[in-house]
């Protein structure tokens, strides 16, 4: 089966309220939509979300470099032929969300033809995670309260906090609210998204120490080596890294080096294919690993939860599968629905979604 066609098409929807964090903020779903065509009428879907504060892409480079780069090199090739693919693919630096969409929507193509979900496919663990919902700046009373509207509507009582900001007592008293709010029962941990110092960090941990946090992640700047090696040295938590490793190459260096002790896995950045060999370095290393958010809308929420309920060790803990309940619509005919604090895996060959295609034309960009 050869791939005959690939479409990259920049799409736009606005977000019920901005999502405020150390390194930046997002007020609209500026994605683009990948799908692969092929000669067996088979078509594969995936969403690349540029994140231009944290990896330099955007919805123009992504759709750019799909049309201008990867599709010439790839139209002709077999669809099963990953290696090649990938050889292509990784001869040109950087672009992981064009790469990865690509990725994916071959996955969802071979899951199609198999008769198989991708979730079988990759391991086939279990077939539904626990939810953790991201949580942005915010007042303490408006982080609280969303908190709890997420926690009463979903289920969820899994809560990553968005922190990194001056003075670091703006963060610690939300953290401190949404435990006295939330009670024991919630599990809380923290993002900095390199917000603060080292030694802000640091501080902010001892403050928190007695609320229970579960993990922290990338409370400092990686280039800051050896304030961050003391920082992770110290934490009497998992220290995660994210956008610090975002190749299984930069996830050895951050482990050997001492710079994170867990690693947080985004499929809109290292697609099926590439995750699973992080994913594999981490069980050899003995590390845990959380799966992560790209601020992804329900197809990369569906990507997410496919390959993390794959793997046993993806599916350990809750997963970031929740931002998309901030959007006002989305593409999917079937919306996703988070029932008891999970959301399941769809049970249908490949990715098992289809793309509305009004609302596809109602918010594309490309017209």
């Amino acid at each position: 089966m050869k791939i005959t066609g690939i479409e990259a098409i920049p799409y736009a929807i606005p977000y019920t309220k901005p999502l405020r964090f150390a390194s930046g903020e997002v007020h609209t779903a500026e994605h683009v939509l990948v799908r692969v065509h092929t000669d067996e009428g088979l078509v594969g879907v995936a969403d690349a979300p540029p994140r231009p504060f944290t990896y330099g892409e955007t919805q123009a480079s992504v759709t750019g470099v799909i049309e201008k780069v990867f599709a010439p090199q790839l139209l002709g090739a077999e669809v099963f032929a990953r290696e090649r693919v990938h050889a292509l693919l990784y001869r040109t630096v950087g672009n992981p969300a064009a790469k990865s969409a690509l990725d994916m929507a071959l996955w969802d193509i071979a899951g199609q033809a198999c008769g198989r979900s991708v979730t079988q496919l990759l391991g086939g663990s279990t077939d539904r995670m626990r939810v953790s919902h991201m949580l942005g700046f915010d007042t303490p009373q408006c982080v609280t309260a969303e908190a709890e509207r997420i926690r009463d509507t979903h289920g969820i009582t899994v809560f990553k906090v968005k922190v990194g900001r001056r003075p670091v007592r703006l963060d610690l008293d939300v953290c401190r609210a949404l435990r006295e709010t939330l009670g024991d029962d919630a599990e809380l941990y923290v993002d900095g998204n390199r917000g603060w110092t080292a030694s802000e960090a640091a501080f902010a941990l001892r403050e928190l120490d007695d609320l229970g946090l579960t993990l922290a992640e990338e409370l400092c700047p990686a280039d800051d080596v050896l304030g961050r090696r003391r920082l992770v040295r110290d934490c009497r938590v998992p220290f995660v890294a994210d956008e610090s490793a975002t190749t299984p190459a930069e996830v050895t260096r951050s482990l050997l080096d001492g710079d994170a002790t867990a690693i947080s896995i985004k499929t809109a950045r290292t697609g099926f294919t590439r995750s699973q060999r992080v994913l594999f370095q981490c069980e050899g290393l003995g590390t845990e690993v959380v799966m992560g958010n790209q601020i992804d809308g329900q197809l990369g929420t569906v990507c997410t939860v496919a390959f993390g309920a794959a793997h046993a060790a993806t599916s350990r803990r809750a997963g970031e599968l929740s931002n998309f309940l901030d959007m006002s619509d989305d593409l999917l005919t079937e919306p996703l629905t988070i029932t008891g604090g999970t959301l399941a895996v769809r049970d249908r060959p490949g990715l098992g979604v289809a793309i509305d295609e009004d609302k596809l034309a109602r918010y594309r960009q490309d017209h």
